[in-house]
């Protein structure tokens, strides 16, 4: 279990985010037009999971902004946002802001990823969403870097998660 805050109160995590160096658990989840993705689609490339509660937050629809400017420019690197919105609404905002770099994905038929990534919230308001996270995974499959924001209305450290790329 991690504890982070949401404005400042404690809530909890269902456990912690994937170790540096692990195998990253493999998931099945549903893109935007409800066909599944699992990791086993991204073999030989570079993945980063931005992880977060809802698009229809300003700082979510941010970090899926953000990645997707990022996206553009990455050799042999797919960003999947993924959140526990339905596929329509992912699809919804994706496509009203003109973001085609990203890939998006709901949790809404795959629960475990919430509990094998560490980020399902147990505790507060948000209970049953996840919490924001990125997970970068390399070409092998292998975790190289990890980010639980502290503060879910924290917009996560996108130069870190980068870095980890070059």
């Amino acid at each position: 279990m991690t504890t982070i805050t949401l404005r400042g109160n404690p809530v909890e995590t269902a456990g912690e985010l994937p170790a540096i160096g692990s195998a990253a658990p493999a998931f099945t989840l549903a893109k935007t037009d409800l066909a599944d993705v699992t990791l086993a689609d991204f073999a030989g490339q570079r993945l980063v999971l931005n992880i977060f509660p809802s698009v229809d937050t300003p700082t979510c629809a941010m970090s899926v902004r953000q990645f997707n400017a990022a996206a553009s420019e990455l050799a042999n690197t797919t960003v999947l946002c993924v959140s526990a919105d339905l596929p329509f609404a992912l699809g919804r905002f994706c496509g009203a802001e003109g973001l085609a770099a990203v890939v998006s994905a709901s949790v809404f038929r795959s629960p475990a990823f919430g509990r094998d990534y560490g980020v399902l919230i147990t505790t507060g308001p948000l209970t049953g969403l996840l919490s924001r996270a990125v997970v970068v995974i390399d070409e092998t499959g292998r975790v190289i870097h990890r980010e639980q924001v502290p503060e879910i209305g924290n917009e996560p450290d996108y130069s870190a998660a980068l870095a980890a790329l070059k």
